[in-house]
């Protein structure tokens, strides 16, 4: 049984020492010149300014969370989409009515958020 799993404890030996000899290879013989410039925080192409610990608005997370519930919109819209053709051809237009529902759904909850004002900035 045990036997069964050496080959995969090989590759992962194997793997580890190539991927520690890269490492230490680029620690070795590449350059390492570091100045005060460099060792700098890097966000963006700006100089960073104030401390890490500023609060974000609530509402920065808001807006992510949304685009991810539309992105998983798209996700179960796209393969039905593709697959209409032969859904009619098999059940008519009542392979229209679910997704239907589905996206009145959405949309009532897209409407929704945007009466409470959850997409405006300040």
């Amino acid at each position: 049984m045990i036997l069964d799993y050496i080959p995969i404890f090989l590759v992962l030996i194997f793997s580890g020492i190539v991927g520690g000899a890269i490492i230490l290879s680029s620690r070795i013989f590449g350059p390492y010149r570091p100045n005060k410039v460099k060792l700098m925080p890097y966000e963006s192409g700006k100089d960073p300014v104030g401390t890490t610990h500023e609060r974000i608005s609530v509402k920065y997370y808001l807006v992510a969370m949304l685009f991810i519930i539309f992105d998983i919109e798209v996700i179960f819209v796209y393969p039905w989409a593709v697959q209409f053709k032969s859904l009619y051809n098999q059940y008519g237009i009542f392979a229209f009515f679910p997704m239907f529902v589905f996206l009145i759904v959405l949309e009532l909850g897209f409407f929704y958020i945007l009466m409470k004002g959850a997409l405006k900035w300040d």
